[in-house]
């Protein structure tokens, strides 16, 4: 794409928005006709650059599948749009895509505020500017849920009440889902830091895990006496060479989908009604810390967040506990 030129007086809107490209709209063809915009970049490329970028600067797998899925069904939605011919006309069509996000798909604000970004930022790669005027909508900043002390306490149990034979098999694979619980909330970790866990960064005698998060940035997490002796005797039961702590029976690393399912199914068996998560353990993790005491820069460390104001927002106090706390001081 062209550098930023203004040389010349702009008089339209089209001449600003595509000054920066050195592509002036509208653009007609040999034959006299208007040509899309679609025509005239090739989304497909400008895509696949973009992809390769964020692969670049070490973004997370995870992130990079959703901005790859942002932006694909934004230009899928433009191939149905007609009469693309103009910078406003683009603008246009952003304007209704996302209402039709609101509309018909029903999707969160938080939602719509990472496909304005995303897209703007796309594009802005690309050396695109349609979208200058598009403002980036507000966040909803609701609570995550969190489990109390005694739901945890029976979803990690209900790995001992579940029916199954008394093959190694077995045995292995329920010391393997009860340590996935454990770790999950007494270590607070994100799934996509739990799944590539291997067995070289663990340190059992310090009760630390040196994790890989967000952005690539190592931390190093701690994890309590119940999760050493689990971590030990699971070890022991599996006897495999390959450097991940999880398996599945195959001697395959864990799928993240399958973690999920697997939590979801020990939530049904301990009678519990919430919707259970790998990140609701994370934030139970937080929450209980910050309930019990724990400094939040502390809790901000262990969480690997880089600002304080992630962290302010996982560790919610429970009502109960805020109405605790407010009887003592008003007492």
């Amino acid at each position: 794409m062209g550098e930023y030129s203004n040389n010349n007086q702009i008089n339209s809107f089209d001449e600003y928005e595509t000054s920066r490209t050195n592509i002036k709209l509208p653009i007609y063809n040999d034959n006299g006709e208007l040509q899309s915009i679609l025509d005239i970049f090739d989304f497909q490329d400008m895509i696949e650059e973009y992809l390769i970028e964020l692969e670049i600067r070490n973004y997370s797998r995870n992130t990079i599948k959703t901005y790859k899925s942002i932006v694909t069904n934004f230009y899928a939605y433009l191939l149905e749009e007609e009469e693309l011919y103009s910078a406003r006309r683009f603008l246009r069509s952003f304007k209704k895509y996302i209402q039709y996000l609101k509309r018909d798909r029903s999707v969160s604000q938080n939602y719509i505020y990472l496909v304005t970004v995303v897209v703007k930022k796309f594009l802005e790669f690309n050396d695109v500017y349609y979208l200058n005027e598009i403002k980036t909508p507000k966040r909803s900043k609701s609570l995550p849920k969190s489990l109390n002390e005694i739901e945890v306490e029976n979803l990690i149990n209900a790995v001992d009440c579940e029916v199954a034979d008394d093959s190694k098999i077995q045995k292995t694979m329920k010391l393997r889902n009860k340590l996935i619980l454990t770790l999950l909330y007494s270590s607070g970790l994100r799934i996509s830091e739990l799944v590539p866990l291997l067995t070289k960064d663990i340190d059992l005698d310090e009760r630390t895990m040196r994790i890989r998060g967000k952005g690539e940035k190592d931390r190093i997490v701690l994890f309590d006496n119940n999760s050493k002796k689990l971590i030990e005797e699971y070890l022991e039961f599996r006897k495999s060479d390959t450097d991940y702590l999880f398996l599945n029976r195959y001697g395959n690393p864990l799928t993240p989908r399958y973690i999920q399912m697997m939590i979801k199914k020990y939530a049904d068996l301990a009678g519990i009604k919430k919707s259970v998560t790998p990140h609701i353990l994370r934030h139970s993790f937080a929450t209980h810390l910050l309930k019990n005491g724990v400094d939040i820069r502390v809790i901000q460390q262990l969480l690997g967040h880089s600002n304080l104001s992630t962290t302010q927002i996982y560790t919610s106090v429970d009502m109960e506990t805020l109405k605790t706390v407010y009887d003592k001081a008003r007492m």
